[in-house]
């Protein structure tokens, strides 16, 4: 099953028919010791720091699937109104959620 995703409240060119729930994936990851020491000399001389760069996409990507994963679970055809939050769960790890309104579509 392909499940579509947008940001917007609609599918161009479909109706949602009803909604099935809230679809959500997240991840939790911590910051990593070979990480921290390279990401540290970074901050002293400046730039992005391309070590956090890389594990936040990764996280995102990973909470994005699960997020999709779980509105095929629903027997969801779209996530609506789809967005990413972060939040600190503890000094050095973070949560990224996907979320969005799973609909079956017309």
């Amino acid at each position: 099953m392909s499940v579509t995703v947008t940001m917007g409240e609609t599918v161009p060119g479909r109706q949602v028919a009803s909604v099935v729930g809230l679809a959500r994936g997240n991840v939790v990851r911590a910051r990593f010791f070979g990480r921290d020491i390279l990401a540290g000399l970074r901050n002293i001389v400046g730039g992005e720091v391309e070590e956090y760069t890389k594990l936040l996409a990764e996280s995102r990507e990973q909470a994005y699937d699960r997020m999709v994963a779980h509105a095929e679970s629903l027997g969801a055809d779209a996530v609506i109104s789809f967005r990413f939050t972060t939040s600190t769960v503890m000094e050095g790890s973070a949560e990224i959620l996907a979320y969005g309104t799973a609909v079956k579509l017309a």
